[in-house]
Formats: C-alpha cells, sequence, structure tokens
C-alpha cells in the first residue's frame, strides 16, 4: 500500500476536470491499494474558492458540501494539520518566487508525514531539498 496527500487542484481536476489529470496520475488515485489523503487546509480552500466563486463543482451546492462530500462520498482521508507539521512549516525555507501559506502548510504536512504529494503546481519542487517527496501532474 502506497499513501499520497494530494494538493487543492488534484482534487479539483478529480471532481470536475479529470481530462486535466495525467493517466498514470488518475491510475494512481483510483487504485484501490493506495491510501489517498487531503490536507484539512487544502479543504479550507476549497471552501474559499466556493464561496468566492472561484470554482464550480456541480455536486457542490453549498459550502458545506464539500466537507460532506470528501467525508461521506470518496475514498480520501482528510489528514488535519497538528503541531508536528506546524513545527516544519516553521523551519521550512522560505522562497521568493512561492511564499503561498496554504501550500506551505500542505508541503510541510507532506513532508513531516513522508507522503508524496500529488499537485499541478510547479513551485513544490522548491522543496524537493527540503525532503519533499513530489509528484508533477504536468496538465
Amino acid at each position: 500500500m502506497k499513501r499520497y496527500l494530494v494538493d487543492t487542484n488534484i482534487i479539483c481536476f478529480l471532481f470536475n476536470e479529470k481530462e486535466r489529470l495525467e493517466r498514470w496520475i488518475l491510475d494512481i488515485l483510483e487504485d484501490y491499494g493506495n491510501r489517498i489523503y487531503t490536507s484539512s487546509e487544502c479543504v479550507k480552500e476549497l471552501i474559499n474558492l466556493h464561496q468566492s466563486g472561484k470554482i464550480e463543482i456541480g455536486m457542490w451546492k453549498k459550502p458545506e458540501d464539500i466537507v460532506d462530500f470528501i467525508i461521506n462520498e470518496t475514498d480520501i482521508e482528510i489528514k488535519y494539520v497538528k503541531e508536528e507539521h506546524l513545527r516544519t512549516l516553521a523551519n521550512l525555507k522560505t522562497f521568493s518566487e512561492h511564499k503561498d501559506p496554504s501550500d506551505r502548510v500542505i508541503v510541510s504536512q507532506a513532508i513531516t508525514e513522508k507522503i508524496p504529494l500529488i499537485s499541478s503546481d510547479r513551485k513544490f519542487f522548491y522543496y524537493e531539498n527540503s525532503g519533499l517527496d513530489f509528484v508533477y501532474n504536468r496538465r
């Protein structure tokens, strides 16, 4: 069994634009032998994106539908931010090219938990020297 942490953009693609996922990434996500996680920080981002009208995913009529859907309708488990993740975040190098605070929390979780992080955000490459195992979806 392999574990993976998925970024916010991957969740959006999975439930709204599967064609934006590379076939081999989709295979990872659909393999029942894998454990797929997302960060509570990603769920927060999804809620904020929905509330601001930046994403529309048909099955999510209201923001609370996002939480219910992930918990009850998918095999994705939510990893909640813990003290050890925050300690990693506090020591994570800052890059002038990438300062997104939510992304840095998600990266810190992946590093702390030693879980590969799947994302389409190429800026996550900056954190590979900090211990991030990054799986890049090029689409």
